[in-house]
């Protein structure tokens, strides 16, 4: 409610008492008092007037409550229109975090609304960019390294808005950064890999073009040997690439043939037992009393096995045998083929690199006993590529178990 003008309060009150004047100056007190409620009346029915006129707003004080609404209206209406998006977004103005979607709130915290940006955002590369009211942006991307965790990569690009305000948005380019760096690795690993059997050939050739060293019988075939491991080495090698490089541009198809998992078990034993010297005490299986079915590629599925068994032989004591494993889980949704060795166990530091390609715990062993380091990342990529689950675990001293979890045709599977 609007207060009274003191102009307008004074006249009222000289009303009263001109009424009281003139009523004094009358003989009858009828009279008397018939005038002094007409003039009391005149008094309060101005004084009401006044209460209920407007008054007249004060010019600048109405721009600023405009201005301050306006502002209001379109950060809320952007806030609208950020909140949904996954990416963290900030609202700012003049340096502060005028407002936050969610997924900014979580990863910077709540308490980042009214706070100075550079605060919020604690890093160099974007400090002068945030601050700086007056600067142009182009929406060029900023790298942050290091926010949030030492691994993630941010990608930060500031747009001018309406009215001073500016939107920050924060991607996280993390998974493509680690996926570039993967690609650097293996090329470089790749042409590590076949650079070093190609060397070893090219010297031992070399050498055996000289006369003296050629005529030597026991020299040329000690080298010919040497030259057909590193040959057979670098076939392995290609052979496997070419291998992953399918099963990866079939990752997305689903294989449709069904594989009995048991039977493949005992078809992969009779390999190990005719072709590679191994007893059949050595190679222990077991199987459950119904057949294990499964949606499979059988040559992808045997691949996988044949992998897995290897290195168990290669990475296990000598003589000691490997354990083969088939049974259904709790639920029997999914089939558990696992793969266990008696060798000197893998310490936990390197367990989650291990599907890695061309990574290898012990380097020199794998060399001499032929190992390309390709081996777990096929099996990877072939149980991703039929919906299963690939898990490993060891202990120092007693063996490891790869386990490969693959998804039962349930009406087979009771």
């Amino acid at each position: 409610m609007n207060s009274t003008s003191p102009f307008r309060l004074i006249f009222s009150i000289l009303l009263v008492v001109a009424g009281a004047v003139w009523a004094a100056q009358t003989s009858a007190a009828l009279t008397k008092i018939v005038i002094m409620s007409a003039f009391g009346i005149v008094a309060l029915a101005i004084i009401a007037l006044e209460e209920k006129s407007p008054k007249q707003p004060d010019p600048t004080s109405l721009e600023r409550q405009k201005k301050r609404l306006i502002y209001q209206g379109r950060a809320e209406a952007y806030e609208d229109v950020i909140t949904p998006i996954t990416d963290p977004i900030l609202l700012i103005r003049n340096a502060k975090v005028a407002a936050a979607n969610p997924a900014a709130k979580r990863f910077l915290g709540d308490h980042i609304i009214g706070e100075d940006v550079r605060v919020a955002i604690r890093h160099p590369a974007a400090a002068d960019r945030l601050a700086n009211p007056s600067a142009e942006h182009t929406g060029e991307p900023i790298l942050l390294v290091g926010v949030g965790s030492a691994d993630q990569r941010w990608e930060l690009r500031i747009h001018a808005l309406d009215d001073g305000l500016k939107l920050v948005q924060l991607s996280d380019q993390s998974s493509r950064y680690a996926a570039e760096r993967m690609r650097t690795d293996f090329v470089a690993n790749a042409s590590h890999e076949l650079r070093t059997p190609l060397a070893a050939i090219k010297g031992f050739v070399e050498t055996l073009e000289n006369p003296e060293a050629g005529r030597d019988n026991d020299t040329r075939a000690r080298f010919l040997q040497i030259m057909y491991q590193e040959a057979d080495r670098m076939q392995r090698l290609v052979e496997d690439l070419m291998s992953l490089s399918r099963i990866e541009a079939e990752k997305y198809q689903l294989p449709s043939e069904a594989v009995d998992l048991a039977k493949l078990v005992t078809d992969v034993k009779d390999v190990f037992l005719n072709g590679r010297n191994i007893k059949n005490q050595d190679f222990i299986i077991s199987l459950p009393e119904q057949t294990s079915m499964i949606q499979g590629d059988y040559g992808q599925l045997s691949q996988l096995l044949h992998n897995l068994v290897s290195n168990a032989y290669k990475y296990g004591r000598k003589g000691s045998p490997v354990s083969v494993a088939v049974e259904p889980n709790r639920n029997n949704s999914m089939l558990r083929l696992s793969v266990t060795d008696q060798g000197d166990g893998i310490s936990a530091d390197h367990l989650p690199r291990l599907t890695e390609r061309f990574y290898r715990v012990d380097k020199g062993r794998s060399k001499s006993i032929g190992g390309t380091g390709l081996g777990l990342a096929i099996v990877k990529h072939i149980t991703e590529r039929h919906g299963g689950r690939l898990e490993i675990s060891s202990e120092i001293g007693l063996g490891t178990t790869v386990t490969v979890f693959l998804p039962a045709v349930k009406s087979d599977v009771t």
